[in-house]
């Protein structure tokens, strides 16, 4: 029972990350209907940004959590709104130009803005590994025991930074006005317009809050599980979320966070059983399988094809 609790512990922190990423793929698809391939490698610049930002504070390890916490929302916040301030970008200079155009030609754009990112961050980032500097107490006192199951301070602190955002998400979405223009768009994009909502407006806001939840899992991956970060690490990671977002219901924000806690769950348990040699390839049988059984996802529905 305590190696199966320590796997969930695991995948459950794991999976938070993926949740993050997989978040800003389903807005997007929900207003835009486009696969944005560039959110994985926003998710590389966020933790990049987290990195320097922390060098430049000279962060260091604290002696309690709550000390930790202090010291980490600022290079948080920095990273969320350096990584927003980037998906505006894009949208407006990639995506915005080619709104009208046949999806084939925003999904080359979508490829090719991803591998523009790759190799900027290779030439600005350079290609060496990076170490982000140890905040959260460690050493005797930094872990926790519950139910035989060891959890970190790092892992807790990664998983309910992750739920309160994606708590804030949900509050967006569902009880502000903006939110409700999100699902107005989401809906029928030119129904929405007539009645006067600002559609160039709802898909930049909708492209800067899910650039700034794969920014803060990019940060919260380098600082809580992942020290090392490279230019290309957003490459595996995007991928898996895409699959997560899938998974769950592409279009659904509640699929999106059950798919990427699935996906977490499932490579932790594969991992954890001594087939650790399959753990990329959890990602496709978990795809195909649900696809096989629910091709709209586990949470997602059926639309039909507006011509």
């Amino acid at each position: 029972m305590s190696d199966f609790l320590q796997q969930v512990v695991i995948g459950v922190q794991l999976g938070s990350i993926y949740a993050l990423i997989a978040l800003g793929y389903t807005m997007v698809y929900g207003v835009l209907r486009l696969i944005n391939f560039a959110h994985g490698d926003v998710f590389m610049v966020g933790a990049f940004v987290g990195f320097y930002a922390a060098r430049a504070l000279k962060l260091e390890e604290q002696p309690t959590l709550a000390g930790a916490l202090i010291t980490l929302l600022p290079v948080l916040l920095l990273a969320m709104v350096a990584c927003a301030v980037l998906g505006l970008v894009i949208e407006r200079l990639a995506y915005r130009p080619l709104r009208r155009a046949p999806r084939l030609t925003a999904l080359i754009t979508a490829i090719g803005v991803s591998l523009f990112l790759e190799n900027a961050g290779q030439l600005l980032f350079g290609a060496d590994p990076k170490f982000f500097p140890s905040v959260t107490p460690q050493g005797a006192g930094a872990t926790l025991n519950l139910g035989g199951a060891t959890i970190s301070k790092d892992q807790l602190v990664l998983v309910v930074a992750a739920a309160l955002l994606m708590a804030v998400l949900w509050y967006i979405v569902q009880r502000t006005r903006i939110g409700r223009a999100m699902r107005a768009v989401s809906h029928d994009a030119d129904a929405a317009a007539l009645m006067g909502i600002n559609t160039d407006t709802v898909i930049a806001f909708t492209f800067g809050l899910g650039a700034a939840l794969a920014g803060a899992g990019g940060m919260l991956f380098a600082a809580l599980t992942y020290a090392k970060i490279l230019p290309l690490m957003g490459i595996a990671i995007g991928l898996k979320a895409f699959v997560a977002a899938v998974v769950g219901g592409i279009g659904s924000i509640p699929g999106a966070m059950l798919g990427g806690l699935l996906m977490g769950l499932s490579e932790s348990f594969v991992r954890g059983s001594g087939f650790s040699r399959w753990t990329e390839a959890v990602a496709f049988v978990l795809l195909i399988g649900v696809l096989l059984l629910r091709p709209a996802g586990l949470l997602g529905r059926f639309a039909p094809e507006k011509v």
